[in-house]
């Protein structure tokens, strides 16, 4: 009797597997067993994404692949879905950007150096540097009934002086996607306050990141037009 006791519990600290369905499960507590993935690789550009699919160096030519971009800086190669209703990721990119400081007031040396490092140049961006480099005086004034316009003193000669209008809107293009790609132009509301400082603030209601999403699409759909066993989500 003792011994088979010793037996019963032997047997329960045994840990047993079994095959349900084609499902492999541990007899302690049914678990399934995962499938063995591979560590995904981390890469920076999309131009590395094309290079790895086309060099066929993890995958059969004909095996389904699946791209997915998840945002406007990240992109994912994903396997179909597996055994198990999984999917195995392959390539993880993640783009490399410049640092930009939104929805908050900046000193003006460190706004300048953002808008020349981090957008591209254009008229509006033009402008804000011109206003930021030539304020005369710390005061930012309110103008006009409208609760929003402000004036500013800058310099705009060797020895005069003049008010200007703060620009409210500004049409702006900061890099926030991969290169590979065009960049969103997109709308943001320009504030001074009195130190001086200046801000950025987002107005186009996130509407950039999915042109940006788009963009990365169509950058792809193009480079792998070859591919039919490649399918792109955005």
């Amino acid at each position: 009797m003792i011994r088979n006791a010793m037996e019963y519990l032997v047997k329960l600290g045994k840990r047993e597997t079994v095959c349900v369905d084609g499902f492999k499960y541990t007899t302690d507590a049914l678990e399934i067993i995962k499938e063995p993935k591979a560590n995904e690789l981390e890469i920076t550009t999309l131009s590395g994404l094309v290079d790895y699919i086309k060099s066929g160096i993890d995958h059969k030519a004909d095996e389904l692949l699946l791209i997915q971009v998840l945002t406007p800086r990240k992109v994912l190669l994903k396997s179909p879905l597996r055994k198990n209703r999984d999917r195995e990721i392959y390539i993880e990119c993640v783009a490399l950007l410049p640092e930009k400081r939104f929805d908050r007031p900046l000193d003006l040396d460190s706004f300048n150096i953002m808008l020349q490092s981090a957008f591209i140049k254009n008229n509006d961006r033009d402008t804000l540097l011109k206003i930021a480099g030539n304020i005369q005086e710390s005061t930012v004034k309110n103008v006009g009934d409208d609760g929003v316009s402000q004036s500013v003193t800058i310099k705009t000669g060797v020895a005069s002086v003049s008010e200007a209008i703060v620009p409210n809107r500004v049409k702006l293009i900061p890099y926030r996607t991969f290169q590979e790609v065009e960049q969103p132009e997109s709308e943001f509301i320009f504030r001074m306050s009195t130190g001086p400082a200046a801000g950025l603030y987002e107005a186009d209601g996130g509407a950039w990141k999915n042109q940006a999403m788009l963009n990365i699409k169509a950058y792809l759909q193009e480079e792998l037009k070859d591919f039919k066993n490649v399918n792109i989500i955005a």
